[in-house]
């Protein structure tokens, strides 16, 4: 067990520095170059970089770690330990490729000087950052821990409403101090892509479909199924409400480019089955990915 707890921290914190570094590049090869302000910490720390040259990555930390001591007596002192790690770690992230990268003007005409195309690969870089974030259960506070705080002080909407508020009103301000206000249209193109991506890390891209088939002839298609189909079967007996006859409900999950054939041996069988796929994100288990 010991070795499993530290196997998995080591993971844990070498994929935090690699979201770290991804999160970083985002602000200084695709967002500042362009004058792009997203929402959260690291939003408000660009706006001042952008503003009057300071240092990003020093700002991160110095806007975060107020956040963080407030929240100490809420989320505890391990919580906040490892938020301390990871605001530490962009910080360091981002001054880092402040100094790897080019000036602003080499990186324009090398890169991009489309606020569109900044956005997009911008946005692509925080997601992968923030999906590893989630996925190894790593935080560096920022506006999800201060939505946290706020909310119990104000109890209006949800946790995710205090978030919003706070993230949009770092854009907003951004695009008024700036001049500039398709910064928040771009900043709505970042925001969606992060959400997109960061998705994908945490739920992977092996996705498959679960399929209810609803029929009078469960036996014959579960036994069909079983031996002509890589997958499982569970049968679940229902009852049709309206006709008050009974039903073989089959359970099956499978994956996308099985569907068309668990359709065709359906059809072979019972034409009037009711057969109902639902995406599935996370499948874990005997031919899927191991829990």
């Amino acid at each position: 067990m010991k070795n499993k707890k530290l196997s998995f921290e080591i993971k844990r914190y070498s994929f935090m520095i690699l979201g770290c570094l991804s999160y970083a590049l985002s602000l200084k090869a695709f967002l500042e170059p362009n004058g792009i302000t997203g929402g959260g910490v690291s939003g408000a720390a660009s706006l001042i970089h952008l503003l009057w040259d300071l240092p990003t990555g020093v700002f991160i930390a110095a806007i975060n770690v107020p956040i963080l001591i407030m929240g100490f007596k809420k989320m505890g002192w391990q919580f906040i330990l490892r938020c301390l790690i990871t605001t530490a770690t962009l910080s360091l992230a981002t001054e880092f490729w402040q100094w790897v990268l080019p000036e602003k003007e080499i990186l324009l005409e090398t890169i991009t000087a489309d606020g569109v195309l900044a956005a997009l690969y911008g946005g692509i870089l925080q997601g992968v950052g923030i999906g590893l974030f989630i996925k190894y259960e790593t935080s560096s506070g920022g506006t999800e821990l201060l939505g946290r705080l706020t909310h119990g002080i104000l109890p209006f909407g949800t946790i995710a409403t205090h978030v919003a508020l706070f993230d949009g009103a770092v854009v907003v301000i951004g695009a008024l101090a700036l001049t500039r206000l398709e910064n928040i249209l771009f900043a709505l193109i970042l925001i969606f892509v992060s959400a997109k991506v960061s998705d994908l890390v945490v739920m992977g891209f092996a996705k498959a479909k679960m399929c209810y088939i609803i029929t009078e002839k469960g036996e014959e298609i579960a036994d069909f199924l079983v031996h002509h189909s890589p997958r499982g079967v569970t049968l679940v007996n229902g009852e049709g409400m309206y006709t008050k006859t009974p039903k073989n409900v089959l359970l099956t999950c499978i994956k996308n480019s099985q569907i068309t054939a668990l359709k065709g041996m359906v059809k072979q069988l019972d034409e009037n089955a009711f057969v109902i796929v639902c995406d599935a994100n996370e499948v874990y288990g005997k031919g899927f990915n191991r829990i």
